[in-house]
């Protein structure tokens, strides 16, 4: 075999790796309706089977951990956990105090949610990437996705959740027309009287095309921006490893790191969900 053709296998075995660790498990309804598993693209109704788990998985270890927690507390000095978790719970509580100026039992909760649920699903980044998909593959099951937030879909769902509830504070508190008044009166008052109402029809229109485009832009950078994070620190996991044993001092620095990113991309999530619902409990 040539130098050519050795580089072109090796180049083919990367990108085989590569695709492979980066393909999701997924199920789909075929052409006569049955069930048929990973022939799947170009399916829109198609379950990311892998991303649906550990997204679950991961939510009912938070609600698991934090309900223990709760049920346990006294007012006596508090274990390593609790107090971990009181540290977490006062710093969700204080950052919605800062930002959150409307009011609303909600809020506090869903912030907490949001941020240790995302924190724990970009955790899983941490594992070496070949250990679940190999344990996976040795059970039978041919691809493994285990970090959620590299799904676009779980993080356009979250984000889209968050959109319907900037849409419900917004009516909730400003009502059906203050709701039609920020997407046409704003960010150009149109004039109400004189010549100037010739022109009034136009900036509404204008006001309308400017404000939809905000709108629509909150749940598309919630998504892709925790997406593109997490995609990326994933895949510089996968071009590592395909370094072999001498992996470990990078997989070491560049974990240490992402552990930076993974907090970080969390709070950032929570943080914006926050201030959009904030500004639509607000009056401009």
């Amino acid at each position: 075999m040539s130098s050519t053709e050795a580089a072109a296998g090796e180049a083919h075995g990367s990108g085989a790796y590569i695709h492979h660790h980066l393909q999701n498990l997924q199920v789909c309804k075929g052409e006569h309706g049955e069930w048929v598993w990973n022939h799947c693209t170009g399916n829109f109704w198609a379950v990311n089977v892998d991303s649906m788990f550990f997204s679950i998985l991961l939510g009912v270890l938070f609600v698991a951990m934090f309900w223990s927690v709760a049920r346990k507390t006294s007012a006596g000095a508090p274990g390593k956990f609790q107090a971990f978790v009181e540290i977490v719970v006062d710093f969700v509580d204080s950052s919605v105090r800062d930002t959150f100026h409307g009011k609303s039992r909600l809020i506090a909760p869903l912030a907490l949610t949001i941020f240790v649920w995302v924190f724990l699903m970009n955790l899983m980044d941490l594992i070496p990437v070949d250990w679940l998909p190999l344990a996976a593959g040795a059970a039978g099951i041919p691809y493994l996705k285990i970090v959620p937030t590299t799904d676009v879909n779980v993080t356009f769902g979250m984000s889209i959740a968050v959109f319907v509830l900037i849409i419900f504070y917004t009516i909730k508190n400003k009502g059906v027309g203050g709701f039609v008044r920020e997407l046409t009166m704003h960010p150009i008052a149109p004039p109400t009287k004189g010549l100037g109402l010739i022109a009034a029809p136009l900036i509404i229109a204008f006001n309308f095309i400017l404000e939809s485009v905000s709108l629509l832009a909150k749940p598309l950078s919630l998504s892709l921006r925790l997406f593109g994070n997490m995609f990326a620190g994933e895949l510089i996991f996968i071009l590592i490893a395909l370094i072999g044993w001498g992996q470990l001092p990078l997989h070491f620095g560049w974990a240490v790191f992402h552990i930076l990113i993974v907090t970080l991309q969390a709070f950032i999530f929570m943080m914006l969900t926050i201030v959009y619902l904030s500004l639509a409990s607000e009056e401009h």
